[in-house]
Parts: C-alpha cells; sequence; structure tokens
C-alpha cells in the first residue's frame, strides 16, 4: 500500500489537582478553545472539549507519530503555564495522571455530544461515577484506592 490511512480516536480525562474546582463556569469556555488550540498546533484535530470546574474531557483525532504520553504532558504543561499567565490563577495543577480512551468512528458524534454536554450529564451523575462506568465500558483494569 503506497500510504498510510489511519482513524485514531481518543477520549482524554483529566481533573484539576485535588479536584478542586478552578474553572468557574463564566471561564470554562475559554479553557477548552485553549485545550482544542493545543491539540490544533500538535497536528490534531478537536472533536470537542468540555467538561467541569475540576475535571477536562478532551475528545480528538491524532496522528499515527502522537505518542498518547507526550500528547497528554504538552496538554497539560502548556495549558497550566496559560492558566497561571492569562487567567492569573495561582496555585493552580493538573492531577498527575489521565484516561485514556480510544472511540471509534462510528460511535464519534455520541462522545462528541456526551463532551460537549458535560454540565448536563453531570446533573445526575458524578464524576466518579462517570469514571468508573469509562473503565468498564473500556474494559480497564482498576483499582479504587489508586483513583481518588
Amino acid at each position: 500500500m503506497p500510504s498510510t490511512h489511519l482513524s485514531l480516536h481518543y477520549h482524554l480525562v483529566f481533573s484539576t489537582k485535588n479536584r478542586e474546582p478552578w474553572f468557574a463556569p463564566s471561564i470554562r469556555p475559554r479553557v477548552h478553545e485553549y485545550l482544542g488550540g493545543i491539540i490544533r498546533a500538535m497536528g490534531g484535530v478537536a472533536h470537542a472539549v468540555g467538561g467541569m470546574g475540576d475535571h477536562i474531557h478532551v475528545f480528538a483525532g491524532l496522528r499515527a507519530t502522537h505518542c498518547l504520553a507526550d500528547v497528554m504532558r504538552e496538554l497539560k504543561s502548556d495549558s497550566s503555564r496559560w492558566v497561571h499567565g492569562e487567567l492569573h490563577l495561582h496555585g493552580f495543577a493538573w492531577q498527575e495522571g489521565y484516561g485514556g480512551f480510544t472511540v471509534g468512528a462510528p460511535d464519534i458524534e455520541t462522545v462528541r455530544s456526551y463532551v460537549l454536554n458535560q454540565t448536563e450529564h453531570h446533573r445526575v451523575k458524578t464524576f466518579q461515577e462517570e469514571y468508573v462506568a469509562m473503565f468498564q465500558r473500556g474494559m480497564v483494569e482498576y483499582d479504587e484506592k489508586y483513583l481518588w
């Protein structure tokens, strides 16, 4: 085959340090927009970015040359500098670790809608319930003592 064809889509979830609610509803759109810009600057596709005051969802299409750990390191470090410099939220930090889940092409619109509607979703489900459900759907083994 003379060229490479890929469909690599990831639902990434990460939280603020100690899950503190740093992002008020008024600043969330700016944070989400900035995170999407980081993905685009790396050559990825930001399908959707959403979240709450204490956690973020990034749904992105990545290239074969992307290493997920490198993408996450760039997302967290670049956005942390921006949050400190632009939003002046001194003391802000991201929690160590993240969740990364692959998404098949037929599910792109469902996940995109899910990420963009976090406020409505969290009216009925906590972050903990949401995250454990993602593990179960993705068949990810986990130990609850390391989650919170």
